[in-house]
């Protein structure tokens, strides 16, 4: 009789820490509990995998948006999370960036950051549309997200 395997899980577990707790730039951020080596993968955005057209929906009626749209037709939804990348605030000088791959938005480290340090990443084009205004503070800030 073949043995039945389940199938993978989405919810991954990296080995970098990393905590949730006020943030200057917005509400809740994520902060390292550990120094973290520049170029360095630290983790996913997780969420329900919804359509781009849904994404674009539920965009409209929230304040907090926690969407990435991960190619024409598909988007990641985090708004139910509990922890995680959901909180990564933005920054016009941010310390990781977000790669788009395979369906999947996974975070890296653009340089070191300290221990207690904030981790930040550059929305880019967001479902505010230019109307949301930027609280990041930083010296080369675009004032509008």
């Amino acid at each position: 009789m073949p043995s039945r395997q389940s199938p993978p899980s989405r919810l991954r577990t990296w080995p970098v820490k990393m905590i949730e707790k006020p943030s200057l730039i917005n509400g809740k951020g994520l902060f390292a509990a550990e120094p973290l080596p520049a170029r360095r993968k630290i983790g996913e955005f997780e969420g329900e995998v919804i359509s781009q057209r849904e994404a674009r929906r539920r965009a409209k009626t929230q304040r907090h948006i926690a969407i990435v749209e991960v190619n024409n037709k598909k988007a990641i939804d985090a708004a139910q999370q509990k922890h995680g990348f959901r909180f990564i605030n933005h920054s016009c000088t941010p310390n990781t960036f977000m790669r788009i791959f395979r369906e999947r938005a996974e975070f890296y480290t653009l340089r070191h950051i300290k221990k207690g340090e904030e981790l930040t990443c550059n929305y880019g084009e967001t479902h505010h549309e230019g109307t949301l205004r930027c609280t990041c503070r930083s010296q080369t800030c675009r004032q509008f997200l």
